[in-house]
This record gives structure tokens, C-alpha cells and sequence, in this order.
């Protein structure tokens, strides 16, 4: 008799070990005081099993953020409360969330439903569907390629989509799926975890399961198979598995960061039945598709507070014209610029935007603190020896204070590498620049107009 592929019981069993008071601590000595309460003081406890928790937060807003930048550091902090923990999922507070229940109910036989801890990371994604999927010239034919599948009034097979990071390829696939599992047994899986799966399938001895639980959906969607490349033992099974599923007509839809042909390390008869069916690509977002996604991210942000965010039309213009940004960048800087909004709790000039984009507006070019004294000492018309020397009337001192006030804004020196480049000034002088600075741009109109004009200058050049 067969073994049947089932899911593994250490995986989803409850382990109550964690402290969630005990943890919260953690959290504010390893994140600091600002950035625990800004954004980890309300994460909440709310299902914990021995390999992973789900955590609550209030909205999409927070899980994005969250998830985006301190997920990693998150699952590191818990790992010293459990050494059992290797994934966590983050859930809005309210929202259906998983239990016991469900896994006692698994059906092994209907694919779309099977809840294995390991499948699960990689299960469809509610959130991408074609719905919230801004289109543009970029992703046109792909969108529609996909949509004429997913309505199953088409039948290339296989369906393979391609492009650069961060560009969509995911939402598509995932969207493809959303929208067929009510009537078809749907397998997503990304490349990765289908290794996973096989290796442990070969330890376990269970290589015929593992045959029959993939080849036993009608939609087979691989995410990623340029993870594949140099791998034999996978791209033997992944061929026979394809073949499978091509011969049954079922239909397998694949995503990759390159075309088929540019598969190097990849078998030539693999290649040869990826580019058998439609490969389409999807391109880098131009000017409008990246100003639509950013309308559509203030919607959502509407939505989830009830309230508009204090980005003006010429700050939502300087970020769709970003250069070289995928969509995933986008809408990581958008969110930059919101939370920094948020917390500052004040409307965002663009030239604070630009301060607080400046690594992503100068990814290839990093400013020196010789450019900002020289531009801010020809800004004055004065001469840049005598800036630095230690003459401290008005005339020289006020635009002194000025380049060490931007040195600090623009650059990621240090306080007393500022000061050394000032003239082996101590660093409490930087401080008090800094200070001096921050205070006469919030009083005096011609102060803060001067700083805007100087950081424009050093920004453009």
C-alpha cells in the first residue's frame, strides 16, 4: 500500500512556551523605545505551534511595514524565547485566522486545501488578486494573458511569465489561482519549496506520494523556476512531473526572472516545453503606471485609516518619477514617506521627501560633505576657507552651522567625522549646529527656503 502524503503533526501542534510580556520586553531593548512603540507595542500573541505563531496587528498598513522591515529581526528575537520557531505570519486583528480545527480537517485528496506547514508558506495569497492589480503598458499583455486563462477561455500551456524583481510576476499567478481554486484543484508552490519537498521525500522514502500528490491537480502554478538551474535530480523530476500534468491537459503556469531560453544550467528538453505554450514578460513601470499604483496605495491607506495622508500632488509626482524602481521599491518608499509623515505629525514638504529618499534618489552617487560645504559656501557667496576657519561671526557661522546641519541630513557620517571635516571641530559642536539649525528652519521662513534651495542644489548635481 501507498503511503499517503499527509501532513506532519510536530508542525502544527500547539507548544504554549511563549511569554508574550517577556517577548514584548525583548522587543523594546533589541528595537529601541521609538520604533517598539511606533510600530511592535501593539503586536499581539495569536496562535502559537511548535514551528511557527501568527501575530495580530491592527491593519494592512501596520503588517506591510512590519513585514517589510522587521520581520527578519522579529522571528531572531523570538527564536531566543522558542529555538523551535522558524516562520511567522502576521494576521489582521479580526480577520479569520487559522486553528486547530482546520488541520484536523484536512482533505489530502483536494489540493487547494492542504495546510502542511510547509505548503502553507506558500499557500494563495487572498490580498493579489486581479482586482488590485494596476495595469499599464508594462504588464498589459501579461494581465490580459492571465485574465484569459484564469476565465479559462484560452489554453496555452503552459502559460510562462517573466521579469526583473518586484515587478508583479507573483500577483499574476496568484491571481490566476484565486480565481480558479473554487472549480479546480489548484497546486502553488514556489521552486523552493518544491526542492524542499522532494528532498524530503527521498529521505522519507516516499518518492511515490509525493508523485501522486503533485500530478494530482488540474492547475499547477510554480513560481520562481529559475531555482531550478544547476539542480539535476530536481529538473529530472520536475520534467516528469510537467509531462504528467501536459499529457492529462492540465495547466501549469510558471514565472521566472528570465525568459526560457535564458535559463542557463537548465535542461535543454526542459527549456525546449517552457517555451511551448505563451511566454509573455512583464517590463519596469513607467511614469503613469507607478502614479496609478500610488493613487491606488492612498486609497487603500483611506480605507484602512480613515484619513488622507499628508502627501501633496508634487511629492506623489517626485516619487512616480524615480527612476529604475519596481513596484515592490515604490511601494516600500511610499510607505517610508507616510510613516515619516505619520510620526512627525506634520504635512511633508518635498523637500523633506527628498531628504528622506535620498539613498533611494542616489543609489549610484553618494554625497560627500566637501560637495554640501561647497555648495552651501557658494550659496553665500562667501569663501570656503574662511566657512571652516574659526571665525565665528554671523556672516561665517550661520552657513558653517548650515553645512554641518546637512552633513548630518544627507550623509551617513558620523558626529565626529563631521567634525573633523569642519576643522577637527569637536562633535558636541555638530549637536549644537544641528540643533541651531533645526530650530531656526521651524521659526524663520528665509532659514528653512535657504535649506530647501541648498539640499535641492546638492540632490540635482
Amino acid at each position: 500500500m501507498e503511503k499517503s502524503f499527509k501532513v506532519e503533526k510536530n508542525l502544527v501542534s500547539e507548544e504554549n512556551i511563549l511569554n508574550w510580556n517577556t517577548v514584548q520586553e525583548s522587543f523594546q531593548k533589541a528595537f529601541g523605545s521609538e520604533v517598539y512603540s511606533s510600530w511592535l507595542k501593539n503586536i499581539s500573541l495569536i496562535k502559537e505551534y511548535n514551528h511557527y505563531v501568527i501575530l495580530g496587528v491592527q491593519t494592512r498598513f501596520f503588517r506591510d511595514w512590519i513585514t517589510s522591515r522587521y520581520a527578519d529581526k522579529i522571528l531572531s528575537e523570538l527564536q531566543k524565547h522558542k529555538l523551535s520557531l522558524n516562520r511567522i505570519e502576521f494576521k489582521i486583528e479580526g480577520e479569520k485566522t487559522l486553528n486547530k480545527s482546520s488541520f484536523e480537517k484536512i482533505d489530502a485528496n483536494k489540493i487547494s486545501d492542504i495546510k502542511d506547514g510547509v505548503l502553507n508558506y506558500n499557500r494563495l495569497n487572498p490580498n493579489l488578486s486581479f482586482d488590485n492589480f494596476i495595469v499599464g503598458n508594462s504588464n498589459n499583455v501579461a494581465f490580459l494573458s492571465a485574465k484569459k486563462i484564469a476565465s479559462q477561455l484560452s489554453r496555452y500551456n503552459p502559460l510562462f511569465i517573466y521579469g526583473g524583481v518586484g515587478l508583479g510576476k507573483t500577483h499574476l499567478i496568484n491571481a490566476i489561482g484565486l480565481q480558479l481554486k473554487n472549480t479546480s484543484n489548484v497546486m502553488f508552490i514556489s521552486a523552493e519549496r518544491f526542492m524542499y519537498q522532494f528532498i524530503k521525500s527521498i529521505k522519507k522514502n516516499e518518492m511515490v506520494s509525493f508523485k501522486d500528490f503533485f500530478r494530482k491537480a488540474n492547475v499547477f502554478i510554480i513560481d520562481d523556476i529559475q531555482f531550478i538551474r544547476g539542480k539535476e535530480g530536481l529538473q529530472e523530476e520536475f520534467f516528469h512531473t510537467f509531462n504528467s500534468l501536459f499529457d492529462k491537459s492540465a495547466q501549469i503556469i510558471i514565472s521566472s526572472d528570465r525568459p526560457p531560453n535564458r535559463l542557463d544550467r537548465v535542461q535543454d528538453r526542459i527549456k525546449s516545453r517552457l517555451s511551448g505554450g505563451l511566454v509573455v514578460d512583464i517590463g519596469v513601470p513607467d511614469y503613469d503606471l507607478k502614479l496609478n499604483i500610488l493613487k491606488n496605495k492612498i486609497t487603500e491607506f483611506q480605507n484602512s485609516f480613515h484619513e488622507y495622508p499628508n502627501l501633496n500632488e508634487e511629492i506623489i509626482d517626485y516619487m512616480a518619477k524615480e527612476p529604475n524602481l519596481n513596484i515592490r521599491e515604490l511601494i516600500g518608499i511610499f510607505n517610508r514617506v507616510v510613516a515619516f509623515s505619520k510620526m512627525n505629525k506634520k504635512p511633508l514638504s518635498i523637500n523633506d521627501c527628498k531628504i528622506i529618499l535620498k539613498d533611494v534618489h542616489n543609489t549610484n552617487k553618494v554625497i560627500s560633505i566637501d560637495k554640501i560645504q561647497n555648495v552651501t559656501s557658494n550659496f553665500f557667496s562667501i569663501n570656503l576657507q574662511e566657512m571652516l576657519s574659526q571665525r565665528r561671526s554671523r556672516p561665517l557661522a550661520r552657513p558653517r552651522q548650515i553645512a554641518m546641519y546637512l552633513a548630518k541630513k544627507l550623509t551617513t557620517r558620523s558626529l565626529p567625522e563631521i567634525g573633523r571635516k569642519f576643522a577637527n571641530r569637536d562633535h558636541t559642536t555638530v549637536i549644537h549646529a544641528v540643533k541651531t539649525i533645526e530650530k531656526l528652519s521651524q521659526d524663520n521662513s528665509i532659514m528653512k527656503k535657504n535649506i530647501e534651495e541648498i539640499t535641492s542644489i546638492i540632490l540635482s548635481d
